[in-house]
């Protein structure tokens, strides 16, 4: 999304350069927008149109470039941290067209989708739209799908994974879903879900924790489009956003994902072709085992992972962190454990990949979704994260 990515990260970011240069250390200034329960998730757009990145959290959009004036979505409601919100995801996207960012919701896994259309001034009501009845899956996304420069909803419905766009140009009336699986055995809370191009075809392919689904070519107009292949792969038990990238650098898309959201452990697998087939070989990031660590970095419930070139040397890190009180105080390993943001820096040396874990904050984690843009125009990436203990801006601070 523009956004919460087109959910978690925005187009830009892929060409974001740190003025300062690669080698200056990293450090981030963190603002607080609540210290209420609002939302899970977070999303960033101008969304007054004044040419400032505002951050969107819970009910309400917080203007930028201070984040000192909010303004109501929809009606409030600071929630109870030992229970849950009615925000698993935000995007923000221009949605009817209007040349406004509008904002979609998921208020539980398994349950609605609604879009809220931005009225186009601060005291204005905003209309609340239904997207669709039923979006399973806690990683829900925004995402281009298509190929066509616009987001659409990807997610699946009655074990079906598939993606969903408005039917009509307002977007108001119940969106189109397009299927591209048989059904499979996944439950409302199932976890997990990335978009990439897997096989380098140039078509976005889906992913989901027991494999990917290749997008086939284009149909002619009239034609039913085919279920995707479905290529099957342990990707783990499903942890949060999946990731195309190429970290080793040798020129395919290799996958990033956390392997349990509410456990231990993030890897990336390495594409390798054997016999004509794509398969993967995992390489850890974050140990599976809660006793072992990278570097003595280790925690549980990554339940959030984006992908972003944090220090602008031009390769993509990883950015991540345990999400705080996922299922209350007793619930989970270590849900008492601290409620850390990291970023993992990619480095390529003499044909080896290393992962070098830096601390964002210690008082914070994630939620279920990050967003990630340029919310100050210094052309480097911020992060904006909602969860049980709050709503949180990092803006990262130039070196010096």
């Amino acid at each position: 999304m523009v956004s919460g990515p087109l959910v978690g990260i925005v187009a830009w970011a892929a060409g974001c350069l740190n003025a300062a240069g690669a080698d200056a250390p990293v450090t981030f200034e963190k603002k607080v927008l609540t210290d209420r329960f609002h939302a899970e998730a977070a999303g960033i757009g101008d969304i007054d149109n004044d040419g400032h990145p505002d951050v969107v959290c819970g009910p309400y959009w917080y203007a930028g470039p201070a984040f000192a004036d909010r303004f109501e979505i929809y009606p409030p409601k600071d929630f109870d941290p030992n229970q849950y919100s009615n925000n698993f995801m935000t995007a923000v996207a221009d949605v009817d067209g209007d040349g406004r960012l509008d904002v979609l919701v998921n208020e539980w896994p398994g349950k609605a989708v609604h879009c809220f259309r931005n009225p186009g001034d601060r005291t204005g009501s905003w209309a609340k739209h239904l997207a669709h009845p039923v979006v399973d899956n806690e990683s829900p996304d925004w995402l281009d799908v298509t190929g066509d420069g616009r987001g659409e909803l990807v997610f699946h419905t009655g074990g079906v994974l598939g993606f969903a766009a408005p039917s009509e140009k307002t977007g108001t009336d119940r969106w189109t879903f397009r299927p591209c699986s048989a059904a499979e055995k996944w439950g409302q809370y199932q976890h997990g879900l990335g978009v990439g191009d897997v096989n380098g075809d140039g078509r976005p392919d889906l992913l989901m924790n027991g494999g990917w689904w290749e997008q086939p070519a284009a149909v002619a107009a009239g034609e039913t489009p085919p279920v995707w292949d479905k290529h099957p792969a342990d990707f783990g038990k499903g942890g949060a956003q999946m990731h195309t990238l190429d970290v080793d650098g040798d020129g395919d898309a290799d996958v990033i994902t956390s392997l349990a959201g509410h456990g231990y452990g993030m890897s990336w697998f390495e594409q390798v072709r054997r016999d004509g087939t794509i398969q993967f070989v995992e390489h850890a990031i974050l140990p599976a085992a809660s006793e072992e660590s990278l570097d003595g970095v280790q925690f549980s419930q990554p339940h959030a992972v984006a992908v972003v070139d944090v220090d602008g040397d031009g390769l993509k890190d990883v950015v991540t962190g345990k999400r705080f009180w996922a299922h209350g105080p007793q619930g989970d390993p270590d849900p008492g454990g601290t409620p850390c943001l990291y970023w993992f820096k990619l480095a390529r040396k003499d044909g080896a990949v290393t992962w070098t874990p830096h601390l964002i904050d210690d008082a914070s984690g994630v939620g279920t979704q990050l967003a990630i843009g340029d919310l100050n125009g210094d052309r480097r990436p911020d992060i904006v994260v909602g969860n049980k203990k709050g709503g949180f801006v990092f803006l990262q601070k130039p070196a010096g």
